[in-house]
């Protein structure tokens, strides 16, 4: 991705058509969503070491891989699945990855039966309300994106580090960082502001 920001659509989304859609229609636009939340949060720890591309290329074989991210099957899966996804050559097929995503549903079923909604604590960070980056730099992590993953970490959670959780940032909207030049900044802040009024 490009240090800045200086176009009608954001750098790193221009060239490849699947990037492209991902940033035109996804990347950056406020996710309510638990389940969706979490899904996001263990994609980003697989694309640890990797491009986002090879994630999108793989997407589909992943939500079919992991019972479409369901915590509550995922939750369940023992050694044999683990054996399974290290054999199915549509995904990232890392056993430290895998397992994380296993225990990290383990994690989300949790905070379920303990009445926390995953969506309200990652919402907690900013008030609930998307962070507007300033649209000129690409930062990588922020203090914000340390205090979100020490938290993670504190959980239980695995591959959410500074870097991962900030990327996830971006990708479900908790900040948006789309360019100022790009036509997502105000169609994603439009989209918040409906959001808000809902």
């Amino acid at each position: 991705m490009s240090d800045t920001f200086s176009c009608e659509r954001c750098s790193w989304a221009q060239t490849d058509p699947l990037m492209r859609d991902y940033h035109d229609a996804e990347w950056g636009v406020p996710q309510r969503d638990p389940r969706m939340l979490w899904e996001m949060l263990m994609l980003e720890g697989f694309q640890a070491g990797l491009s986002w591309i090879t994630i999108l290329r793989k997407r589909e074989a992943f939500r079919a891989a992991f019972a479409d991210f369901d915590p509550v099957k995922v939750a369940a899966f023992g050694e044999g699945d683990v054996e399974r996804l290290r054999a199915d050559p549509g995904i990232v097929r890392a056993r430290a990855k895998i397992q994380a995503t296993i225990q990290g549903a383990q994690i989300y079923c949790g905070m379920q039966n303990r009445g926390e909604d995953f969506s309200e604590f990652c919402w907690s960070f900013t008030g609930g309300a998307p962070v507007l980056g300033d649209g000129k730099s690409w930062v990588a992590r922020t203090s914000l994106s340390e205090t979100i993953s020490k938290e993670l970490k504190r959980r239980g959670f695995k591959f959410v580090g500074p870097t991962i959780v900030y990327a996830w940032m971006q990708a479900v909207g908790i900040v948006n960082d789309h360019s100022v030049g790009c036509f997502r900044r105000h169609g994603v802040q439009q989209t918040t502001h409906q959001d808000d009024q809902v």
